[in-house]
């Protein structure tokens, strides 16, 4: 990934902490960095990206209304993406869906309280085709045996897997656009019907927001569960800055 601004840490508000927990472990491939009363810290190497924190009383999220599209987490190679599909066939893990979008090879999958997962691997940026300062995505059929021919033994989420982009649902893509841009500095790269994605240093993409199922809607009343913080990386924000999906942003130098 070019540059240093990026996500660095998201944290949800989960219903049932110890099951989500799990997942991401598990599914996931994630490490236990820490854990305290109430909320669980998890991530790959030593990196902590990841934080879960117990709301039992939380209101679920729907998926009709702003919030968390998806997290996508970035394996370092392809060996590393075949080596995960290996293990989610070998558990008979579901997925939603695998996507070859030109700059990227994706997985989709849920995990159990309704929040959106993508796992992938960037292709080399040399190979991106750009337009000034778009970026060319597609949505095609992944080829899964060419990619689990790649694919190394599968030990878990690589130290230097990291969190690449998050896709939010929001209520109107202009107000996103604006907010992306101007307040948060980035590019936007690429657009489609009723959604836009924004990237920093030349990056694909490090945020995508769509309207496509959430247009015109309130956001949940708190408290409910789903994506509650995003902290960055390289970027100083005003505190307790919140986004207009209703998450609140955080920068770190």
């Amino acid at each position: 990934m070019n540059g240093e601004r990026e996500i660095a840490e998201i944290t949800l508000d989960v219903r049932d902490l110890d099951r989500v927990a799990a997942f991401y472990r598990d599914v996931i491939g994630l490490a236990l960095i820490s854990e305290s009363d109430g909320s669980v810290q998890l991530g790959a190497g030593d990196d902590a990206f990841l934080t879960l924190r117990a709301r039992p009383g939380a209101a679920p999220r729907r998926a009709d209304q702003p919030g968390l599209y998806h997290t996508a987490f970035l394996l370092p190679n392809r060996a590393a993406l075949g080596g995960w599909l290996h293990h989610a066939a070998r558990d008979q893990i579901e997925l939603d869906g695998a996507s070859d979008h030109g700059v990227s090879e994706a997985l989709y999958l849920t995990d159990p309280e309704g929040n959106g997962i993508e796992i992938y691997a960037d292709r080399p940026a040399s190979e991106w085709q750009r337009r000034g300062a778009r970026v060319e995505m597609t949505t095609k059929p992944l080829d899964l045996r060419d990619v689990m021919a790649a694919g190394d033994r599968w030990q878990g989420a690589p130290a230097a897997t990291r969190i690449g982009h998050v896709h939010l649902a929001v209520a109107d893509v202009g107000a996103a656009r604006a907010f992306f841009t101007e307040t948060l500095g980035l590019t936007e790269t690429f657009d489609a019907p009723s959604a836009a994605w924004f990237g920093w240093d030349g990056y694909h993409h490090h945020f995508a927001a769509n309207s496509w199922h959430s247009a015109g809607a309130r956001r949940p009343e708190a408290p409910h569960t789903g994506l509650a913080e995003i902290t960055l990386r390289g970027i100083h924000l005003p505190k307790g800055l919140t986004g207009p999906d209703g998450v609140i942003y955080r920068g770190t130098a």
